[in-house]
């Protein structure tokens, strides 16, 4: 993946939330790209080999972590992306962690607590599918969760989101500044790709198990997420934890845009492996002769 290709995908960050607009990114889009899959695959095959080699050498220096956040409706892709972008990254250093309905050990506790517990250390990538903002989020379009939650009753007011918004910010600007790097992902699907998605996993039987009537019941609530969508990501889109708002129609361009995003990031920070010194490199040539020796 060429730098001329990462530079693509900065236009799909949100910069400015207090602007931004759903309807300003368009599903289908392919960012001008005419090339066919095999195309893609190539490509991608170039990012991947990047990301392997930047993600060993943010495990050897052990200084900065890497959170990525990703968020998407049913049928976005992403799994696929996950599994495609990171195929070639050492297990070692990564770690996938999927958030789904709060367990009573959960509920017990404020809504971050749960992620906390999971965030990588340093030296690894960590990977949120699905994340805390499933809290201002589903939550919000079924406000009988929210009431389930055991919460005194007055902090149940009318200003529950925004202040939820300003935790999650306050929350990331603090992971910023302790060494991790936040990377958030809206995998942005259109209402007719969903469809066509949702045909599939019942038309092949290798799929029916992916597929639940209770999806069925979340579309019909489109539009409720789509406004909880835009007002989340207006909200905590900052310069410390940027969301990239990612075309997701055509899987193979959505794979190419979240991994330059994330190669873009790592770059920045311009990890290496450790330098040695003096002693130490007097300590491996010591251990050379012995090994020649014996």
């Amino acid at each position: 993946m060429k730098k001329s290709d990462r530079k693509l995908v900065r236009r799909y960050r949100v910069d400015n939330g207090k602007k931004f607009r759903l309807k300003d990114t368009d599903p289908r889009d392919t960012g001008g790209l005419d090339i066919d899959k095999e195309e893609a695959k190539r490509i991608l095959a170039e990012g991947v080999e990047t990301l392997a080699e930047l993600q060993s050498k943010l495990f050897a220096q052990d200084r900065w972590s890497v959170l990525l956040v990703f968020q998407a409706m049913d049928a976005a892709g992403k799994d696929s992306t996950i599994q495609h972008v990171f195929s070639g990254v050492n297990p070692q250093g990564c770690q996938v962690t999927s958030f789904k309905e709060p367990s009573s050990e959960e509920i017990d506790h404020d809504f971050l607590w749960r992620v906390a517990k999971a965030l990588p250390e340093r030296g690894r990538i960590g990977i949120f599918n699905r994340s805390h903002y499933e809290e201002v989020l589903i939550v919000r379009v079924h406000p009988e969760i929210l009431r389930g939650q055991k919460l005194p009753s007055e902090c149940l007011d009318d200003d529950i989101w925004e202040e939820r918004f300003e935790d999650i910010n306050a929350f990331e600007r603090h992971l910023r500044r302790s060494g991790t790097i936040v990377l958030k992902f809206f995998l942005h699907v259109s209402l007719d790709e969903q469809q066509k998605r949702f045909l599939a996993r019942i038309e092949r039987p290798e799929k029916n198990w992916k597929f639940s009537l209770g999806d069925v019941k979340e579309r019909a609530l489109w539009k409720d997420y789509m406004h909880a969508y835009e007002e989340a990501i207006r909200a905590t889109s900052t310069k410390w934890a940027p969301w990239h708002v990612v075309p997701a129609d055509h899987k193979w361009f959505a794979r190419l845009v979240v991994a330059g995003t994330i190669v873009d990031a790592l770059e920045q920070l311009d990890v290496g492996y450790p330098k040695l010194d003096a002693t130490r490199k007097k300590e491996l040539a010591q251990a050379r002769r012995a090994l020649e020796e014996s």
